[in-house]
């Protein structure tokens, strides 16, 4: 039985290092995978100055797409291309610079067509800064 787990671990490794061959974004906001497995993704960064907002807070929009590469590692690791379909996200507490940010993403539930998964941004202190709430839409091809 470990020996699936195993396969399924490498597969999701695969996708992930063939996914970020050519992600500049995620290079651009200096994103770090710290873990992938089926249905599941750890990433994190650090929030730089040119990260804030005019208030001095993380930006939103950093972490949306933080949270959004995570979904992407998370439905896309069982080797099966897969789009974001709907996603929605609540912001709880506000980031600053220096803050290292661990998104964290969920499978929920996985279907033929359909995955549906959970991100958590945190900060350094376990402060939860955003709920994200994804659902894929699994295609047909196959990624590797």
């Amino acid at each position: 039985m470990s020996q699936p787990a195993a396969t399924d671990k490498s597969r999701a490794e695969a996708v992930k290092e063939l996914m970020l061959q050519n992600d500049a974004f995620s290079k651009l906001l200096g994103l770090q995978v710290d873990e992938v497995g089926p249905g599941y993704c750890r990433l994190h960064f650090v929030v730089r100055p040119d990260m804030v907002n005019g208030f001095g807070a993380l930006h939103g929009g950093v972490t949306f797409s933080a949270a959004d590469s995570a979904f992407a590692f998370a439905c896309n690791s069982h080797g099966r291309q897969s789009v974001g379909l709907t996603v929605t996200i609540d912001y709880l507490e506000a980031g600053k610079a220096g803050d290292t940010v661990t998104i964290e993403a969920r499978e929920e539930s996985l279907k033929h067509k359909i995955g549906v998964y959970q991100v958590r941004a945190t900060n350094q202190d376990g402060v939860v800064l955003a709920l994200f709430k994804g659902t894929a839409y699994r295609t047909s091809n196959e990624i590797l």
